[in-house]
């Protein structure tokens, strides 16, 4: 990329220069998740433009700057020392400096480091500004293509990030998400995700979407039951390197109009829905029963649908 660097970097300065870049504020900038071609015109601009470049790991940082032919200061602040390092940051804004955050790669705060800072800089009452950028989360959501399953997909989705590294806890955040009717999205390292898949396996025929090195040259993107990935990642020695994006898909919906809720869940939603709103008998339900909410508001519209007309007082 160093070839046409120039002519990058004023293109940056060409479509975000006009825009108003505050001194003594703190500026969250998004980076590449491996391809140096992904990084935004603004976050070009801003990481010019700033007097400092607080990250989570200089060396790391060093050639990413360099890869665009930028030169900055550096401050350390990750995982072990953000606290103190974020009082660093604090006096170096209160003395009117421009200062970038960037993580290893994507969106400082997002499973990343930058989330303590962030908080240090806004209690204290400076601007925090978002620089935002490349995601492996949305990339992933862009391909998985939920909507040819029953019911479609209206959208939403949990995301979960790293799970325990304990296998117990580990197990039991599985069992939530397979309990869960919503899109759940996962990250993972290459040296936990053959535990990682042992576990999503019990969620059988769920589809499960995997990302490996999204954007990177061997980028691989698969679909499959969720029981099927073990198997997936032995078949070829690469697959189990490289960092991962997972997505459980959406709970499909039985073949009723309802999914697989419990009699005394619906015996408890008809006594609701009887005296209540649905969004009220739905969220009581919930928490009474511990029922998924989305296949209770489903089940609720189905039956509100399905009910005898009445007549009025």
């Amino acid at each position: 990329m160093s070839a046409s660097t120039p002519s990058l970097l004023a293109a940056a300065r060409e479509a975000a220069a006009h825009q108003h870049y505050p001194q003594g504020a703190l500026y969250m900038v998004a980076t590449p998740i491996g391809n140096l071609a992904d990084i935004g015109l603004r976050a070009l601009q801003v990481l010019s433009l700033v007097d400092t470049v607080a990250c989570e790991d200089k060396r790391h940082t060093a050639a990413l700057l360099q890869g665009y032919g930028l030169h900055k200061p550096l401050l350390a602040l990750h995982e072990h020392n953000e606290t103190e390092a974020a009082q660093t940051v604090l006096q170096r804004l209160q003395e009117g400096q421009r200062v970038a955050y960037v993580s290893d790669a994507g969106t400082p705060g997002v499973s990343d480091p930058g989330a303590r800072l962030a908080a240090a800089v806004t209690a204290a009452g400076l601007r925090c500004v978002p620089i935002p950028g490349a995601s492996s989360i949305t990339a992933l959501l862009s391909v998985a293509g939920f909507t040819h399953q029953a019911g479609g997909w209206n959208g939403r989705f949990v995301f979960a990030g790293f799970l325990s590294p304990k296998a117990a806890e580990r197990q039991r955040e599985v069992q939530q998400i397979g309990a869960d009717a919503r899109a759940c999205v996962l990250l993972e390292a290459p040296h936990r995700i053959e535990a990682l898949a042992k576990e999503l396996a019990s969620l059988g025929e769920r589809p499960l979407t995997v990302g490996r090195e999204l954007t990177k040259q061997f980028e691989e993107v698969a679909q499959l039951p969720a029981r099927e990935f073990p198997a997936w990642l032995l078949a070829g020695a690469h697959r189990t390197r490289g960092e991962f994006v997972l997505m459980v898909h959406p709970q499909a919906a039985a073949s009723g109009e309802e999914t697989a809720l419990d009699a005394a869940a619906l015996r408890t939603l008809d006594l609701l829905l009887a005296e209540l709103p649905v969004k009220t008998a739905v969220r009581l339900c919930a928490e009474i029963t511990g029922q998924p909410r989305n296949a209770l508001y489903d089940a609720a519209l189905a039956r509100r649908k399905t009910a005898p007309e009445t007549d009025a007082d």
